[in-house]
């Protein structure tokens, strides 16, 4: 239940300009001699963010399988590290909280602490550092550590590339951020290892959500998760349709519905739970009330997720979960749900994608999702649940 594979074929911001293409010459430069290579010691560097993550899995996934025997360590940022601390595949998880180090031009026990870190980081005598974050930080840190391979990408933004022994070629603005990460592959030799997810759910950790919905959400019926949040605000349909998406749901007896988010999401989902009450069918609300991991756990358990281009979605995907996804600002090639076109709902327009964070930088009213209209939702959420093979949740499809 918890991987998913996928025959071989970005990140949320916008494709950077400017970056120079790599010719075939220089790309096969790059991969001189690595993929003949036996590393011991590696280290992924990716601290955030949460669906940023998720996209990772499949180069730790590529990396155990290449490497068996290697010491495998993850570089990353609280709270993110809940994802991945017990991973099987994973030796070592380091956390890194930017925070902290954020302090240090006024904070001088910041800056003796960041010092300790990197010392730390060079204890680590990695030999192989991979770099899919691509900032100047994330390089930085690679070249802290004086592994003597450190591959990232070679668009990478804020000249990060130059702390780089071998860059990854840039690719197509349109790549997917999966493939985009994958494509290290080429260079250290697991290119025939299938793209897979493993987000290592445990049965007890799967028991444990089944009782938690069987408390919360009993009946017969699809189980939809609705996931109304989102980082940006520009990513977010109005609260006001969700509430008339679950009233409709209902309605309709498409499902019975879940209210799931984080605890910033928590308040925005009581919202629309009240909005969406019944005195004889009130909505399931678990938003703010469960860990990451419970939530992971949840999402495995539901016949489909309802989202936005968000980490929900992501982990969703690596679940195997049917999801329709709510795309507005963003490219659903880049970020979308992974090789499911098809569980895409937007409008098309000439502005978007846009990639704009906040209502205040849109001069359109938002329309992406202002004008994307219930019944739009509502006809691929339809499409969906007509088509489960089971009409009950309870137990994720095979």
């Amino acid at each position: 239940m918890a991987s998913q594979d996928h025959t071989r074929g970005g990140d949320e911001a916008a494709p950077t300009a400017g970056a120079a293409a790599v010719d075939t010459a220089d790309s096969a430069a790059f991969a001189h001699n690595l993929s003949d290579r036996d590393f011991r010691r590696i280290l992924i560097i990716k601290p955030s963010s949460l669906g940023d993550v998720v996209h990772a899995l499949p180069v730790l996934h590529g990396l155990r399988q290449r490497y068996p025997a290697a010491h495998v360590a993850w570089l990353i940022a609280p709270p993110f590290d809940a994802l991945i601390r017990d991973h099987p595949a994973l030796d070592e998880v380091i956390p890194f909280d930017r925070r902290v180090y954020g302090r240090m031009l006024s904070s001088p026990a910041a800056v003796r602490r960041f010092i300790g870190f990197l010392a730390a980081l060079r204890r680590g005598r990695f030999d192989l550092v991979i770099d899919l974050q691509g900032l100047f930080r994330s390089g930085f840190l690679a070249r802290a550590t004086a592994a003597p391979v450190r591959i990232g990408f070679a668009e990478a933004r804020e000249f990060a590339h130059v702390f780089y022994t071998h860059r990854i070629p840039r690719r197509p603005a349109d790549t997917h951020a999966v493939d985009r990460n994958y494509a290290v592959a080429d260079l250290l030799g697991f290119a025939s290892v299938p793209i897979t997810f493993d987000l290592a759910l445990t049965q007890s950790e799967t028991t444990a959500a089944f009782r938690r919905l069987a408390e919360c959400a009993p009946g017969d019926g699809p189980l939809i998760a609705i996931l109304p949040g989102a980082r940006w605000e520009t990513k977010r349909w109005p609260a006001d349709r969700f509430a008339e998406t679950i009233r409709a749901i209902r309605e309709r007896r498409l499902g019975r519905c879940l209210l799931l988010g984080s605890p910033d999401e928590r308040d925005l989902c009581d919202r629309i739970a009240a909005a969406s009450a019944d005195d004889a069918e009130p909505v399931a609300n678990l938003a703010g009330r469960t860990s990451l991991r419970e939530m992971t756990a949840i999402i495995g358990l539901c016949n489909l997720v309802l989202c936005h281009d968000s980490a929900p979605l992501h982990i969703a995907v690596a679940l195997r979960r049917p999801v329709v996804c709510i795309t507005g600002p963003t490219n659903p090639s880049r970020t979308g749900p992974f090789r499911r076109p098809e569980s895409v709902c937007r409008i098309e327009l000439d502005c978007s994608p846009c990639y704009y964070r906040r209502l205040r930088q849109c001069p359109h009213a938002h329309r992406c999702m202002v004008d994307l209209s219930v019944d739009h939702v509502l006809e691929r959420v339809r499409a969906v649940t007509g088509s489960l093979q089971t009409p009950v949740a309870g137990a994720p499809q095979p």
